[in-house]
């Protein structure tokens, strides 16, 4: 889908704020040339405060990317795009992110045996502001992916060795749908990429959506008279 528009965002800084090394394979395999710098924004935003997931996983997002932002936007060369995600897990009314320890995950993985969850990953890109204010220096856009993910009847010895594998400790919901982790899902309904930490396809529609808005926003008018 980027293909048409690669030649011109191969020309552009763009900037990952994230260390997942999933977001980073993902992004790399569709052709993106990116900086990766982490965020340094503290994710301890409270779960209670936000009407679900959504909304929780695009403020934590949001909160990356923008802290990404004022840091890099005082730089002579700034970011063309900065794109910040943030992935969570939901079961019920709560929602999951990554385990404290193997306990946690052990405890996590128990929750969501023989039953079905959502992945939920929140995304914000940031673009150079298009007005000539200069009180805004770059804009937002938002957009949330969901897909469900529906878990095996697996036993508790299956779980435990699982976790033994360390491979749960850095995960939303404790575990890797792309690596060993796949033997515990049963089935999905959605995005799979959006499991594995970046909704591909939702991203690019809405890259070339904003792209094509902003090359509409910033050409010449030609006024018409009578």
């Amino acid at each position: 889908m980027l293909q048409p528009l690669l030649p011109k965002l191969l020309e552009q800084r763009i900037v990952l704020a994230s260390g997942s090394p999933r977001r980073q394979e993902i992004l790399k395999r569709i052709g993106l040339k990116f900086e990766v710098v982490p965020s340094k924004f503290e994710e301890n935003l409270k779960k209670s405060s936000f009407a679900g997931p959504h909304e929780y996983a695009t403020a934590t997002a949001r909160g990356k990317a923008l802290e990404v932002a004022d840091r890099l936007y005082n730089q002579v060369k700034k970011p063309d795009l900065i794109i910040g995600a943030d992935t969570v897990v939901s079961l019920g009314s709560d929602i999951i992110e990554k385990p404290a320890d193997e306990d946690d995950a052990f405890r996590i993985l128990k929750r969501l045996n023989a039953k079905k969850h959502e992945v939920v990953t929140g995304v914000v890109l940031v673009v150079p502001s298009l007005t000539d204010t200069g009180t805004e220096k770059y804009d937002t856009v938002e957009f949330h992916e969901s897909t469900e993910v529906c878990f095996g009847d697996l036993t508790d010895e299956m779980l435990k060795a699982y976790v033994a594998t360390g491979e749960p400790m850095d995960k939303a919901g404790g575990y890797g749908i792309q690596a060993i982790g796949s033997s515990l899902v049963q089935g999905i309904h959605g995005d799979y990429f959006n499991v594995e930490g970046f909704p591909v396809y939702h991203f690019c529609k809405k890259l070339v959506q904003v792209y094509r808005e902003r090359q509409q926003s910033s050409a010449p008018r030609t006024d018409q008279h009578s």
